[in-house]
């Protein structure tokens, strides 16, 4: 079986998914992908982990394109992924609209579920607001850590907290069953990141990792890319 072997950033794994089917029918490849926090995701590449195509943060990617792990021509915008809050499908919505709003909530939640907070985008931010916040130290036994947003996803569905609340890329709470997108971060604490896309240097398919990122970022997906939860792109 021809495969299409993929390191990525949590945050395109629905959208990736969702064009799976496509590629195949395009290229007769499949797609068989590792998703996680974009910091060990870079590592593993670093490693000598096989990949055709990398997808993470912009400015890491231009890092792996500088240390010649990536072929820095072919590196492509996907469209930017906005960090946001969720809650359980049932749960009363977050309401959200200031910095002050942010901090009552996370501080009525009585578990507060959250992707890697030293390699994860979204986890490096949450821990920046909690201190910006300074609720830091108040809420730490209150975080769940998990190793990517998907799965903190999937653990906010299962918890049986009173008032648990997540915090993570609007992409992986989309793309989560039983989890609601509660709208994103207020000014002030927002975080908007723009996700790349680009041929590892090793490719064994560096053809179809081109091909890929053409779907991934073409004009006819502009509604797949923005169902599945960025807000901007080609």
């Amino acid at each position: 079986m021809n495969t299409l072997k993929i390191l990525s950033g949590g945050a395109a794994q629905g959208l990736v998914g969702s064009l799976a089917l496509d590629f195949k029918a395009q290229t007769g490849f499949e797609i068989a992908g590792e998703f996680g926090a974009v910091g060990i995701m870079a590592d593993r590449l670093r490693k000598g982990t096989p990949s055709d195509l990398v997808i993470l943060t912009a400015a890491l990617l231009a890092r792996l394109a500088e240390e010649k792990l990536i072929v820095a021509a072919t590196i492509a915008d996907i469209g930017l992924v906005e960090t946001a809050l969720a809650v359980r499908t049932g749960d009363p919505q977050a309401n959200v609209k200031d910095a002050d709003d942010l901090r009552r909530t996370l501080l009525e939640s009585d578990a507060i579920f959250v992707p890697d907070t030293k390699a994860s985008t979204a986890g490096i931010h949450v821990a920046n607001v909690l201190q910006q916040l300074g609720i830091a130290d108040e809420v730490a036994d209150r975080l769940r850590i998990f190793p990517n947003g998907a799965t903190a996803m999937r653990e906010l569905a299962a918890s049986k907290a009173q008032r648990p609340i997540g915090c993570t890329q609007s992409t992986e709470i989309i793309s989560t069953a039983a989890v609601t997108l509660s709208g994103a971060l207020p000014p002030g604490c927002e975080l908007a990141t723009t996700y790349t896309a680009g041929v590892a240097a090793a490719a064994a398919h560096p053809q179809q990792a081109r091909d890929l990122i053409a779907l991934l970022t073409g004009a006819g997906q502009q509604q797949q890319r923005r169902r599945a939860g960025f807000v901007s792109g080609h």
